[in-house]
């Protein structure tokens, strides 16, 4: 069936005519091809007269009532007669609740979406409710819940999969996000973004300048292949932004999500994408040791760190991989002080760690390896550095006596400095001396408070972003089999940076 509308369906949601009518001129000025007007937003009378002037392709009107996460205020007869007029007034298409649509019959050539929202959970029988819905005279089914765990998008995306009638549809929350893209390739006829993300119109709701910038929404089908990056939080990760524009450069059928997995869940939600299923993931806080434990094979690097930052999904299950381990080591390496024309190597040096999470141990054993002695590891947690200084046969430190060594390299491992705490720095500026090899793993900013002030005092300095790009590229030949460009991937990722699109978790 063919519906004549873009993969995309922009919304707009104004509180002013005014401001509404600017939205809408400029959301098809940026390519928009398909939209929805919430007139539940609108604080005054709607004036479609004065709107429809400006509709330059097909629109859908939506007023939704409180309890499906709308903001109508009025009395539900008072609802259901502006649904009417923007039925006869000129829009395209209307959006009706599964509970209401019975009651207002078609018009002419009026599209219909017969809708079912839950900003609850996603209930047990959900199935029934859609079976129930399937019944009803739609030209497009919608239905949208709340996840509450990572195997409700697989329940929602199997709705549409199995439909036979075309049927919109995601999971909303940060574990929602991935079911919002997943659908197209379910079979989803479009999906929803918002044109202008701060108006905060559903939990997750991408931006129409995410969903164009980063992925292939016109080139998502049955085969397009899913990767994703596992944590928690994770919706700030710049991991999609990066791999999504690899993948569209390189010519590549591909995605890759934001996967949401609270902490103990790692297993069963593995299960549960494997329906998907999920090709390979990347792997942050708060799972890298659980992705290793739960591994068919290990490489070198996972053993020695007891962490895996990388998934690979195999005929035989998951082979783990850890390329924080060798990004922190090419990316210090390569940036060390060069001395009469010769660089300066590791071995030898004393090194400071800041940090015992995830980046910090790729880090310690990196530099053990390397022959960086002493290290010297300070946490805020003492139990967990002295357990890393333990394997690194380094010493721990309390966090309150990080000033008092003298050190060679230092390496931040925590979030301290991250946006938005841009005017913080995890070491006070006297500490700082030239000569001093400073590394902040934080890329969000690239120029941290630390690597401002190291530079201003002479400190050899490596930025976040080096560490960021080089294990991304390494994951993205474990995924693809093909060696990106680093150039590229550094020039994707400061463009991602420079907007503050997204917002980024630590590197631990």
């Amino acid at each position: 069936m063919s519906l004549g509308v873009d993969r995309v369906c922009v919304i707009i949601a104004r509180t002013r005519h005014k401001m509404a009518q600017a939205e809408l001129d400029e959301a098809v000025q940026r390519g928009a091809r398909f939209i929805e007007l919430r007139l539940d937003y609108m604080a005054k009378a709607v004036d479609f007269k004065r709107l429809l002037a400006h509709r330059k392709c097909p629109w859908i009107a939506t007023l939704r009532r409180h309890n499906d996460g709308g903001r109508w205020k009025g009395t539900e007869e008072e609802r259901r007669m502006i649904i009417r007029q923007a039925i006869v007034s000129g829009f395209d298409w209307i959006d009706l609740e599964t509970d209401v649509a019975d009651e207002i019959r078609r018009f002419r050539d009026v599209k219909r979406i017969v809708s079912y929202h839950n900003f609850s959970e996603t209930p047990e029988d959900i199935e029934g409710i859609y079976e129930s819905m399937a019944k009803q005279d739609a030209d497009v089914f919608k239905i949208v819940t709340m996840a509450r765990h990572p195997s409700d998008c697989i329940r929602i995306l199997n709705i549409i999969k199995n439909a036979k009638k075309p049927t919109v549809g995601h999971c909303m929350g940060e574990m929602g996000a991935p079911s919002r893209i997943l659908s197209l390739r379910y079979g989803a006829p479009f999906l929803y973004s918002a044109f202008n993300k701060e108006r905060s119109i559903a939990p997750g709701l991408p931006s129409f300048e995410e969903v164009q910038r980063y992925f292939q929404v016109d080139r998502i089908n049955a085969e397009t292949k899913v990767y994703g990056v596992l944590g928690d939080p994770v919706s700030h990760s710049y991991s999609p932004a990066l791999h999504n524009l690899m993948f569209r450069r390189t010519g590549i059928n591909a995605i890759y999500l934001p996967f949401r997995v609270p902490r103990g869940e790692l297993d069963d939600s593995l299960q549960a994408f494997n329906a998907i299923p999920v090709e390979g993931y990347s792997v942050t806080i708060p799972h890298k040791e659980a992705a290793a434990n739960l591994s068919v094979h290990i490489d070198e690097r996972v053993k020695e760190t007891s962490a895996a930052n990388t998934l690979v999904k195999r005929a035989d299950g998951y082979h783990a991989f850890n390329t924080d381990y060798e990004a922190a080591l090419e990316g210090l390496s390569r940036n060390m002080p060069v001395d009469e024309g010769r660089r300066k190597q590791i071995k030898g040096c004393s090194a400071l760690i800041l940090g015992s999470g995830g980046a910090a141990r790729a880090v310690a054993h990196a530099l053990h390896r390397a022959g960086a002695t002493p290290l010297f590891i300070a946490g805020r947690t003492l139990d967990k550095a002295e357990k890393l200084a333990s394997e690194v046969h380094g010493r721990a430190i309390e966090w309150d006596a990080r000033h008092n060594q003298d050190t060679e390299i230092i390496v931040n491992c925590t979030p301290i400095g991250m946006h938005p705490n841009m005017d913080e720095s995890p070491l006070h500026a006297g500490f700082l001396k030239p000569g001093l090899v400073v590394f902040d793993t934080v890329y969000n900013p690239e120029q941290t408070l630390l690597i401002k002030e190291a530079k201003s005092r002479g400190c050899q300095t490596v930025s976040g972003v080096e560490m960021f790009v080089r294990q991304a590229a390494m994951q993205f030949e474990l995924f693809t089999g093909q060696k990106p460009d680093l150039e590229a991937m550094r020039e994707i990722l400061r463009k991602a940076l420079s907007p503050l699109t997204y917002r980024n978790e630590p590197n631990e």
